[in-house]
C-alpha cells in the first residue's frame, strides 16, 4: 500500500562524502516537515573498496558495518549501529524507508581457486573467442572475519557464472570470462538480450541457476528484512538479473515473509515497452523507474525552445503502467561525471520536479543534490573535473504544493509546442490546481476551468507572477508563466 501523494527522497548521490545515516538522523524531521513519505538509502553493505565502496561493489551482504573487513568496521555511510539507528528515526517519522540491494555480483574474493573459463566477445556476449583454458581466479568467498555468524556459506566458482580478471600462466588476463561450471558453457538466457545476453556485468557474476545461491539468497533477504525493519527494496540493475530468479525470490518475500514490502527496480531501458514487458514478465510484483521520462526531461532541457512540450510524457512508463511506475528527474547514475551521464540543465529542472511532483500519476522520486546542493571532484580524461550542483530552490514550495494541491483527476492542455498546462481538479477535501510551463518566451493560455470555478480569483502559489487572475461566470481565465518557468495557479 502507497502513501496518498507519496514521495520519495533518494538520500544521496555517487560522490557524497559519506556518514549519511547520521546525516539522515539528523534531517529526518526537515524530509517529514517537506511532505516526503520515504527514504531511499545507498547499499549498506561492506564493500570490496572498503570505506572508499559506493555500495555496489559488494562483498559482504551480512556485513552492514559490523566487522573489520576490507580495511574497516564502518562503511562509506557508516556503522550497522548508525544505520539501525537512521531507520528507527525514519519510522518514527512516519517515513518508509527503501534499502538499495546489490544482487548480480561479488567483489574481493578472499581466495583463488583453479577454474576452467572461455573469453567472450564484449560486444557480443553469446560469441565465444578460443578454446576454453584453466587459470585462477578470487572466486571463493570465505568471509574469514564474520568466521560463519549469520551463514556458514561459502561462495565459489559455483555459485558464479562470469568473472573479468583470471591468471593463466602468472599473466593477468582481463576481458569477460565465461567461467565454465556444472551448470553449462552459457549464459543464463533469462536476462536482457543487449549485447547479445547480458547477464555479465562487473566482478565475480552471480550465478542464479544454483540452488545452493537461490536458498541462501533467501535465507539472507529474511535475516536483513528482519534484522533491519525497512519498508522495502530498491533492486540493483535487473537487466543482468535472471527474471526466473527474481520472480522466485520476490514471491518468496510477498508469501514467506510479507506481502507489505515495496519492491522498486532498476531496469535500465530508454523504451518503455522492453520495460513494460519486463514488468508483464515479472507478473507486476515490481515497480521500475520511468527511464524514459527523464531521458525526455534531458533533452527538452537540452534543446530549449525547439523541443516541443507536448511530446514530454509521450513514450513515457508513466503512461503506460502508471501504478508501477516512479518517475525522477535525475539520479546517481545520471548525474556530471557518470557513466549515464544525461543531467537535466538547471533551468529545467523546476519544470522537471513540477510535472512528476503535480501530475497525477506514479509515484515521484527527489534527488538529494537537489534538495540540498552537492559539490564534488572526479577525474575525466587524466584531468580532474569540479562540479557544483545547485539547490533547485523551489523544490520546497513544489512539494508543499503537492501536499496542499495535487488532487484528483488531471486534465492536460497540451496544445503549443512551447507552452502546456494541466490542470488537477481537486476532491471532496482538497483544492486543485493549474499548472502551466513555458519553455520559451513568457506565455499565456485561455483555459476553461469550468463552471464551478465561475467568478473564482486565483493566484501563483509559487509567486513566480505577482497578479491575480479573475475567472468569467464560465470559468474560464488567461493563465500567465514566465519564460523558461513554472507558474502554479490556485484559487484564492
Amino acid at each position: 500500500m502507497l502513501p496518498m501523494n507519496g514521495v520519495i527522497i533518494q538520500f544521496f548521490h555517487w560522490y557524497h562524502p559519506g556518514n549519511v545515516w547520521k546525516e539522515f538522523t539528523e534531517k529526518a524531521s526537515y524530509v517529514k516537515q517537506l511532505g516526503f513519505t520515504a527514504v531511499w538509502f545507498p547499499p549498506a553493505t561492506k564493500c570490496f573498496l572498503g570505506k572508499k565502496g559506493r555500495g555496489y561493489d559488494v562483498y559482504d551482504l551480512y556485513d552492514l558495518g559490523e566487522l573489520n573487513q576490507k580495511g574497516s568496521v564502518a562503511t562509506r555511510y557508516g556503522t550497522k549501529e548508525e544505520y539501525l539507528t537512521a531507520i528507527q528515526k525514519a519510522h518514527e517519522e512516519g517515513l518508509y524507508v527503501y534499502a538499495d540491494i546489490v544482487l548480480n555480483h561479488r567483489m574481493g574474493g578472499d581466495e583463488s581457486e583453479n577454474i576452467t573459463v572461455q573469453q567472450v566477445d564484449e560486444e557480443n556476449r553469446t560469441k565465444m573467442l578460443g578454446e576454453p583454458f584453466e587459470g585462477s581466479a578470487m572466486t571463493k568467498f570465505t568471509f574469514p572475519a564474520r568466521k560463519g555468524k549469520y551463514s556458514d556459506f561459502i561462495w565459489d566458482h559455483n555459485c558464479f557464472s562470469g568473472i573479468d580478471c583470471i591468471k593463466k600462466d602468472e599473466e593477468e588476463l582481463h576481458g569477460i570470462f565465461k567461467i565454465v561450471n556444472e551448470y553449462g558453457t552459457e549464459w543464463n538466457h533469462s536476462v536482457s538480450h543487449q549485447f547479445g545476453n547480458y547477464d555479465y556485468l562487473m566482478g565475480a557474476d552471480v550465478e542464479y541457476r544454483n540452488p545452493e545461491v537461490v536458498q541462501e539468497m533467501k535465507n539472507w533477504i529474511k535475516w536483513y528484512l528482519e534484522t533491519t525493519k525497512v519498508d522495502g527494496i530498491r533492486l540493483d540493475a535487473l537487466k543482468h538479473i535472471s527474471s526466473e530468479f527474481l520472480k522466485e525470490w520476490i514471491t518468496y518475500i510477498k508469501t514467506e515473509i510479507s506481502s507489505d514490502y515495496y519492491i522498486l527496480g532498476e531496469f535500465w531501458k530508454d523504451e518503455a515497452e522492453k520495460i513494460h514487458h519486463f514488468s508483464d514478465d515479472m507478473t507486476n510484483l515490481i515497480s521500475c523507474f520511468d527511464v524514459p521520462l527523464h531521458y525526455n526531461f534531458f533533452r527538452a532541457s537540452e534543446e530549449g525552445d525547439k523541443y516541443d512540450l507536448r511530446e514530454i510524457m509521450h513514450g513515457s512508463l508513466s503512461e503506460k503502467i502508471p501504478v508501477f511506475t516512479v518517475s525522477f528527474v535525475e539520479n546517481h547514475d545520471t548525474q556530471k561525471l557518470q557513466a549515464l551521464e544525461s543531467a537535466v540543465k538547471e533551468w529545467f529542472k523546476p519544470i522537471a520536479y513540477a510535472i512528476i511532483l503535480l501530475s497525477e500519476h506514479a509515484y515521484p522520486c527527489v534527488f538529494y543534490p537537489d534538495l540540498f546542493g552537492a559539490k564534488y571532484s572526479d577525474i575525466r580524461d587524466g584531468e580532474e573535473i569540479h562540479i557544483e550542483i545547485p539547490k533547485v530552490h523551489i523544490l520546497p514550495k513544489l512539494m508543499e504544493a503537492r501536499k496542499q494541491f495535487g488532487y484528483g483527476p488531471q486534465v492536460n492542455f497540451f496544445d503549443d509546442p512551447n507552452c502546456i498546462a494541466f490542470m488537477r481538479m481537486g476532491d471532496k477535501k482538497n483544492k486543485g490546481c493549474l499548472v502551466i510551463i513555458s519553455n520559451n518566451r513568457e506565455a499565456c493560455k485561455e483555459i476553461r476551468c469550468g463552471e464551478e470555478y465561475s467568478n473564482a480569483v486565483f493566484y501563483d502559489f509559487l509567486q513566480q507572477r505577482q497578479e491575480e487572475i479573475l475567472l468569467d461566470d464560465q470559468g474560464t481565465g488567461i493563465f500567465t508563466v514566465n519564460a523558461q518557468s513554472v507558474s502554479i495557479w490556485v484559487m484564492k
